[in-house]
C-alpha cells in the first residue's frame, strides 16, 4: 500500500505563506504581499487584522453579486504586474504575476513540488521527450519540462492565458513549446485519432471551466473520459503522469484510484497533498496529487 505523502516545495526564495486563517491567506510573492480568500484556511488567523492591513500591498475583496469575481484594493505605489523566479538544479523559471478579477495572480506556488518532479523525469528520459500539459494555465509545468529539454504541447482554453505562458517562456530563455488554445477533452480525442504519443502527461483540471467555444467542463462528469483518452496517448511502459486536483473533497486516494482504472496500477506511484506552512506553523493544504513514472 502506498503512503500518503505531504510535500512542500523547498526552493522558493520568492514565495512565503506568512499567515492563514478565517478563510484567507497572507502571502509574499517576491517583494509584494497579497491577502486573498482561501476556503481551506478554516482556523483563526495568528496575526491581527491590523497586522494584515499593515503588511498587505494588495487585498482581494469579493464582489457581493458574484462569488467568483472581485477587486483588488492596492496600497499606493503597488504595481499590478511584477516578476518572480523559481530555481532548481539548472532550471531558472521567470514568471510574470498579475492581479486578476478571479483572485489568482498567475502562479500556484505549491505546484513547484511537481515542477521539480517533471524536470527530473524529463531529464531521465532525455532531450526531445514529448510532454503534454493540459489545463496548462500560465505554464509553470510547461517551463519545467522545457527547461529539462522536452518538446512540450501546452493546452489551455483561454487565449490570454496561453499568451501569458508564452511571455513566461520567453522571459525564462526557453523554447520548444507548441501552443494550443482548445478544449482539453476535444484536443486529446483528436490526438488519439492522429496516433500521437507522449512520454509525459500533466493534468491539472479545475472543478469547473469553459472551453474556447463555451464548452462546459465539470470535473466529476468528465474526468473519467479524459483519463481514458489520455491513457491512449502515454507511451506504453515508458513515461510519466502528473495528475493534480484542487477540488475540495477529492482525496489523493481518489486521484490514484481514478488514474489506476485507466493507466493501470503502478506500485512506484506517489500520492499525497501539496501544502505550505505559515510562520506560525499552521499547515495549509492546497491540492492533492497522484504521479508515477515507469
Amino acid at each position: 500500500m502506498q503512503n500518503i505523502e505531504l510535500l512542500t516545495p523547498g526552493h522558493w526564495a520568492d514565495y512565503e505563506l506568512i499567515d492563514s486563517g478565517d478563510f484567507a491567506k497572507l502571502e509574499r510573492f517576491g517583494r509584494l504581499i497579497t491577502a486573498r480568500p482561501e476556503p481551506q484556511a478554516i482556523w483563526p488567523k495568528s496575526l491581527t487584522e491590523t497586522e494584515w492591513k499593515r503588511l498587505a500591498n494588495a487585498t482581494f475583496r469579493r464582489d457581493a453579486r458574484n462569488e467568483e469575481r472581485g477587486k483588488w484594493q492596492l496600497r499606493p505605489g503597488t504595481p499590478e504586474q511584477w516578476w518572480i523566479e523559481y530555481k532548481y538544479r539548472k532550471m531558472c523559471l521567470r514568471m510574470r504575476l498579475g492581479l486578476t478579477s478571479f483572485k489568482h495572480v498567475g502562479v500556484f506556488p505549491e505546484q513547484a513540488a511537481n515542477w521539480e518532479y517533471i524536470y527530473d523525469r524529463v531529464s531521465e528520459i532525455g532531450q526531445g521527450a514529448r510532454v503534454l500539459n493540459l489545463f496548462a494555465y500560465t505554464g509553470g509545468a510547461t517551463l519545467a519540462a522545457a527547461a529539462a529539454g522536452a518538446a512540450v504541447t501546452h493546452v489551455d482554453s483561454v487565449k490570454q492565458v496561453v499568451s501569458w505562458a508564452r511571455e513566461n517562456m520567453e522571459a525564462s530563455g526557453l523554447n520548444g513549446v507548441r501552443w494550443i488554445v482548445d478544449d482539453a477533452l476535444k484536443f486529446v480525442k483528436r490526438e488519439v485519432k492522429r496516433e500521437r504519443r507522449y512520454e509525459g502527461i500533466i493534468l491539472d483540471p479545475p472543478a469547473y471551466g469553459r472551453g474556447p467555444a463555451g464548452e462546459r467542463w465539470i470535473l466529476e462528469q468528465q474526468i473519467d473520459e479524459l483519463l481514458e483518452t489520455c491513457a491512449q496517448l502515454l507511451v506504453p511502459g515508458h513515461g510519466f503522469l502528473v495528475f493534480n486536483l484542487y477540488s475540495m473533497g477529492f482525496s489523493a486516494l481518489l486521484a490514484r484510484g481514478i488514474a489506476d482504472q485507466f493507466f493501470g496500477r503502478c506500485d512506484e506511484g506517489q500520492m499525497g497533498e501539496l501544502y505550505f506552512s505559515d510562520r506560525s506553523g499552521k499547515s495549509l493544504p492546497l491540492s492533492t496529487f497522484y504521479r508515477f513514472a515507469r
